[in-house]
């Protein structure tokens, strides 16, 4: 009797898991479309689910870690200790980080247009747990726990993404466009602050800083999917290479087409030295960019005799020139470069040492705009350099692995790179002085310089490799 019971469970299981892999599957390729229709309909579509990628992913960032927004109230009323706080976000961090690698890989099996929406409205019900339930509130670990499912559940928005962009965007024009796309976390960011602010002030209470921003994201989210579309192939359309006439500098080799998920993941991501040089090159880029914001109201109001506001000021200046710069720098890697995006982050990196030298080097007793100037030059600079390695990883990557490979560099550059940021230079700072740890922040620039070299050497042989394919 126990035995039909349990074979009747393991049925119900495996149909379930059956279910479940088949929803969220990636749609098979739809029936071509006569070439009038796609003229009409491939545009249409091309900014329908671009629209749709960057409201959505956007929207993560309403209610990625809201925690410091209102931590000065958890600190008061709810007794947190700044220890505590840093637990909080550090854990985000973390599983935010392992997760962007781990949901590329589903990801790039699953449809875009439901892995997408999916991811936010986990996190927001994550948002609202930590709003309605009282007990989270009253303990660190209770509300480390579901912020570290929080940070999980946010990495599921990134993959999809990287996965739209590379089936409807081709290699020579993916740069302009992935800018474009990557400021969203920037307009995220800022309507994160703008919505906890909002929420404090109708309705009071440190819990509408998360419960309201989730109400957001859930309508979002439902105006993501109707926006959303998987691939062209999915909806009659010709492959992206095809329709532009730009073939791919990467395709997967045909005998990969029996193998294994691990198998194509360890061929082209784990054991690719191209993507594992690019990981590294993005643990120093994020070091640095982490290195400098984080600390910025410290090193200005320790070394520089700004005020508090003065160094928030620093801090908001530095998020918002990463707009214009991302554009820019996408902008230079397709036309001026043609493609070539290692070649276009040298360059910007060049100019982030340069802008770091300034930021460090200048007259303690100079005036402070020389400093704040500096700084929004970082801000402006170091965002490409973050984009690019993203787009490297998505150009020369197949496409079927394309959002892993992109998962695999985020992993190392938030859980290596933030952390030598946020942990590293806290550290430096207290061992060494802040001379010495702009040295080690210097190291980076020049260390990050030499990968981008190495991978730019394979990317022309790609390059190459693709120019004679088109002709």
């Amino acid at each position: 009797m126990s035995t039909d019971t349990e074979r009747s469970s393991g049925s119900r299981d495996a149909a379930v898991k059956r279910g479940l892999t088949s929803f969220l599957a990636a749609p098979p390729p739809a029936p071509r479309l006569d070439e009038a229709t796609v003229a009409k309909r491939y545009p249409r579509l091309r900014l329908q689910v671009f629209i749709g990628i960057f409201i959505g992913y956007a929207a993560y960032y309403l209610i990625r870690n809201n925690v410091p927004l209102v931590s000065t109230i958890l600190k008061d009323e709810n007794g947190f200790s700044v220890v505590g706080l840093g637990v909080i976000t550090n854990g985000v961090l973390l599983a935010y980080g392992f997760s962007k690698f781990f949901s590329a890989i589903v990801s790039d099996r699953s449809s875009a247009r439901w892995f997408l929406p999916i991811g936010l409205v986990l996190s927001a019900f994550a948002n609202l747990f930590i709003a309605f339930v009282p007990a989270v509130g009253a303990s660190v670990a209770f509300f480390a726990i579901v912020m570290i499912f929080n940070g999980f559940f946010q990495g599921m928005g990134w993959p999809p993404s990287g996965r739209t962009l590379v089936h409807w965007f081709s290699t020579s024009e993916r740069g302009g466009k992935t800018a474009i796309w990557n400021v969203a976390h920037n307009v995220g960011g800022a309507g994160a602050g703008g919505l906890a602010g909002l929420a404090l002030a109708w309705f009071g209470g440190w819990q509408s800083a998360f419960w309201f921003p989730a109400i957001v994201c859930l309508v979002i989210a439902v105006i993501a999917f109707i926006l959303l579309r998987d691939t062209p192939e999915s909806e009659g359309l010709p492959p992206i290479e095809e329709y532009r006439n730009d073939p791919a500098p990467v395709e997967a080799d045909k005998d990969d087409d029996g193998a294994s998920t691990w198998q194509t993941v360890r061929k082209y991501v784990l054991t690719n030295g191209t993507m594992v040089n690019l990981a590294l090159a993005n643990v120093f880029i994020y070091t640095l960019r982490y290195g400098v914001l984080v600390w910025a109201p410290v090193y200005l109001a320790e070394v520089r005799g700004a005020s508090l506001g003065e160094g928030i000021a620093g801090f908001s200046l530095f998020e918002l020139a990463g707009i214009p710069g991302t554009l820019l720098c996408g902008y230079i890697s397709d036309k001026v470069f043609k493609g070539k995006r290692s070649p276009t982050g040298i360059l910007f990196m060049a100019a982030v040492g340069v802008a770091v030298a300034v930021y460090w080097l200048s007259p303690v007793d100079g005036p402070l705009w020389v400093s704040l100037a500096a700084l929004v030059a970082i801000g402006g600079l170091i965002y490409g350099p973050v984009m690019l390695i993203g787009l490297q990883a998505l150009d020369l990557s197949p496409r079927k692995v394309a959002g892993t490979a992109a998962g695999f560099t985020g992993l190392f550059g938030y859980v290596l790179g933030a952390t030598l940021a946020s942990t590293g230079i806290g550290l430096a700072v207290h061992a060494f002085g802040w001379n010495w740890t702009f040295a080690l922040i210097l190291l980076c620039v020049v260390l990050a310089i030499v990968l981008l070299a190495i991978v730019g050497r394979k990317e022309r042989e790609l390059r190459a490799r693709g120019e004679a394919a088109r002709a």
